[in-house]
């Protein structure tokens, strides 16, 4: 990206946050934190309105604003692609403000882009099964959106996997995931007093109540992801894969490594999870080049699946 463009996708960037700090925008155009306050400057002596608070960040004097933008070829084959993904992938809550979005910039396209976006819509295709008909009638994606961003609590009827119980929930709504085809928020759950993490197609029912939580100043998201061990819910396995094997396992496993070893030409993993039955099927898909090593509980689970399974085939 040469300079006159990156200074004005620092005013874009600015013109679409409240505020940001100079790490923020470093971050997002990959560049250092001296060039931050290089280009800072020079788009000061340019005429625009940039407020620096010392400590807090910068923001755009109020009511400054860019005159509209056309769209590359490129950035409107991305939305494209973004709306396809966004209807496979979230639930209609989602899905249908994203279509009418999608139109509103559709319209002001010029001639050669709407055909573009047309083509790009007749020749993608995304197969998934991450939203099915349970998950788009339970818990509403739009509305705990909204739960997040006002930091209300939420009232759940949650359906278990592990005991298949029903329960009573009220969480502090922190976060949302979409890993193992399911998407899943990540509370504060009043009830354990813990991180808990409620797969979202288990949610039989969902209450935005009018109680306001403080703000969990240290939880990222991110970091969740990335150290999930660090909470109580987390139980771990000791597996071991194949050589190939253990390459899917790393890549499909997104919920935290905790350690890799090596056994001969095989590979054993220590993975963790909120539950152990979370395990189950995915280690069957490994058939038999994935072995549970501990715990004998998680073993057993798999046994009396197969066996489920062999009765079920067999009848």
């Amino acid at each position: 990206m040469n300079r006159i463009d990156r200074l004005v996708g620092m005013i874009l960037f600015l013109q679409g946050r409240r505020l940001c700090r100079a790490e923020d925008i470093a971050d997002h155009f990959e560049i250092s934190l001296r060039t931050v306050y290089r280009d800072i400057a020079a788009l000061g002596e340019a005429g625009v309105p940039i407020v620096s608070e010392a400590g807090v960040g910068y923001s755009l004097l109020k009511g400054y604003h860019l005159p509209p933008v056309a769209f590359t070829a490129e950035e409107a084959s991305a939305l494209a692609t973004s709306g396809v993904l966004v209807e496979q992938m979230t639930d209609h809550s989602i899905a249908t403000p994203m279509q009418s979005a999608l139109l509103k910039i559709r319209a002001v396209l010029p001639h050669e882009h709407k055909e573009r976006l047309e083509r790009i819509e007749r020749t993608t295709l995304v197969r998934t099964h991450s939203v099915d008909s349970r998950q788009r009638n339970a818990a509403n994606l739009l509305q705990i959106q909204d739960a997040l961003v006002r930091r209300r609590v939420l009232r759940l009827s949650y359906r278990s996997g592990s005991r298949d119980e029903l329960t009573s929930r009220e969480v502090e709504p922190l976060g949302l995931v979409q890993y193992f085809q399911h998407w899943h928020l990540i509370t504060w759950c009043r009830l354990r007093q813990a991180m808990r993490d409620f797969r979202l197609d288990r949610i039989q029912s969902v209450e935005v109540t009018r109680d306001v939580f403080a703000p969990h100043e240290n939880f990222h998201i991110s970091d969740h992801i990335k150290s999930p061990g660090q909470y109580n819910n987390q139980v771990t396995a000791r597996i071991q894969f194949t050589r190939i094997a253990a390459e899917r396992a790393r890549r499909e496993w997104s919920l935290g490594l905790v350690r890799e070893e090596a056994q001969g030409p095989d590979t054993v993993l220590t993975l963790s999870a909120g539950e152990l039955d979370w395990f189950v099927h995915w280690i069957l898909s490994f058939g038999t080049d994935a072995t549970v090593l501990e715990p004998a509980k998680l073993r057993a689970m798999l046994v009396a699946e197969t066996h489920s399974l062999a009765k079920h085939h067999g009848r």
